[in-house]
């Protein structure tokens, strides 16, 4: 699973990204080596707005179509969402086992 996000960026610029894990990604904008070198000279951002995909083929899609939009049209849908989304902090949920009664 694969999330496109858009940050905000302290002097007010928009950053679209795509990540596995849109928290750790955030993070590494913010303080890592790893952070975008856009998002550098940008510090702080700031989540907000995060899509789930099921793939990284239709991630790279949809963020494709959100660099294609003007600010306001892109402001426009982070207005009309909701809160951004996260994947569960755990790595699976396991769904309870059903006890199996042998055939005997």
């Amino acid at each position: 699973m694969y999330f496109v996000y858009v940050l905000k960026c302290a002097d007010g610029t928009l950053y679209t990204g795509i990540a596995k894990d849109v928290q750790a990604r955030v993070m590494s904008h913010n303080g890592a080596k790893t952070g975008a070198k856009y998002t550098r000279a940008r510090r702080p951002v700031t989540l907000i707005y995060s899509e789930r995909k099921r793939n990284r083929s239709s991630a790279q899609k949809r963020e494709a179509a959100l660099k294609r939009l003007s600010r306001k049209e892109k402001m426009a849908i982070i207005a009309t969402s909701s809160a951004p989304e996260f994947p569960s902090t755990s790595k699976k949920s396991k769904a309870p086992r059903r006890k199996v009664r042998d055939a005997r």
